[in-house]
């Protein structure tokens, strides 16, 4: 009975992760929230990144037709120079170049974060409010640039705004989206923009999520570990297609509500 219930429990964290990961109310406020309420101070960091891998690779799975598309002419673009295909070259740089900031500053001071904002539920209500305010603001947004009229300014702004997603409680997908937007891009172009930025981040937080925890071999239990990842893939996926329809129909004011409530809720009830 106790083996069933650690399992169930994994499962619950892995659908809870997997579900909050793709849509703007952010994942690491809400597992924080998560583990206040519950008492869950056993759960790691690295658990949640690797629990980041589900997310991957639900977002692999949606937008794969995407990532062929732009390897394929990126690459005959490098090797061939077909002009046809610089766009999409563009467009891969630009992703790259998005995600210099975020991972210079996740290096740098991901231990401070870390030890200043585990735990600090107060400061995920203050954050969540930022998020909600930030989507409210976007809501009726509609832009007019597509995939070939992004910059390079466009990629480094949008690079910083996921950087400052590295706290608690500032949505990753609501950061990026929100930069996109008021940069002027298109829904559908800023949503994969987004997207496609989160497989790189996703990628080196789970290298070095597996990487200690396969130094810390003595407290992983793995089955329910792979559980939580199948969990948070289920979810991941369904979420994403859920936020790509509220996208397309305008309203992302539900999100903002959401997060402005939960936030008073927060700072006003539980703190």
């Amino acid at each position: 009975m106790n083996e069933l219930w650690v399992l169930l429990q994994y499962l619950f964290l892995g659908l809870f992760q997997g579900f909050t990961e793709p849509i703007p109310i952010s994942s690491s406020g809400h597992l924080l929230l998560l583990r206040y309420l519950m008492d869950l101070e056993n759960l790691k960091i690295t658990f949640e990144g690797f629990l980041n891998f589900g997310s991957l690779l639900a977002v692999l799975l949606i937008y794969r037709k995407d990532i062929v598309r732009l390897t394929a002419n990126s690459l005959r673009y490098i090797f061939k120079r077909n002009k046809e295909d610089a766009s999409d070259f563009r467009f891969v740089l630009f992703l790259v170049i998005a995600t210099i900031p975020a991972g210079l500053l996740g290096v740098l001071f991901e231990d401070w974060i870390s030890a200043t904002f585990s735990g600090n539920i107060r400061m995920v209500g203050i954050t969540l409010f930022i998020t909600g305010i930030a989507l409210w603001i976007i809501r009726n947004l509609r832009g007019h640039k597509g995939e070939a009229d992004i910059t390079v300014k466009d990629a480094i702004i949008i690079g910083l705004a996921q950087a400052v997603s590295l706290l608690p409680g500032i949505s990753r997908s609501g950061a990026t989206i929100v930069g996109a937007m008021l940069l002027g891009l298109k829904q559908d172009t800023a949503l994969r923009f987004s997207f496609l930025l989160y497989i790189p981040v996703s990628l080196g937080t789970m290298i070095f999520s597996v990487s200690d925890m396969l130094e810390d071999t003595g407290d992983v239990l793995w089955i329910p570990s792979l559980i939580a990842l199948i969990g948070a893939l289920i979810a991941s996926y369904f979420a994403l297609k859920w936020f790509m329809n509220i996208m397309k129909s305008g309203n992302l004011k539900y999100f903002a509500w959401y997060c402005v409530a939960l936030s008073i809720i927060i700072l006003f009830i539980l703190t």
